[in-house]
């Protein structure tokens, strides 16, 4: 995973307005989604917010230091809203 490239596009992503941060957010947000990304260490509460969305064909993956990588203090989850951006980031993930 080139975390230089991943920071770039999720710096992009946020600056763009397609980024949903947060658990809560995430629970109440209605429109499309394309790809939830998680911190490996998120609590019992995050994970529920997941499963949630496991059933509604979204792509979820789990990255360590989710928080560092976005620039935002204690941050577990967030949500992708633009296909383009969240196709890129995932396979830069996968790698």
């Amino acid at each position: 995973m080139d975390e230089i490239k991943l920071k770039g596009y999720l710096n992009i992503a946020k600056k763009a307005g397609y980024v949903i941060i947060g658990g809560e957010t995430l629970a109440n947000y209605t429109k499309k989604l394309y790809l939830i990304i998680y911190d490996l260490v998120a609590g019992k509460n995050t994970i529920k917010i997941i499963e949630n969305f496991k059933n509604k064909n979204i792509k979820i993956i789990g990255i360590e230091n989710l928080d560092k990588l976005i620039n935002i203090n204690n941050c577990k989850i967030i949500g992708i809203k633009n296909k383009n951006l969240s196709e890129i980031i995932y396979n830069l993930i996968k790698i």
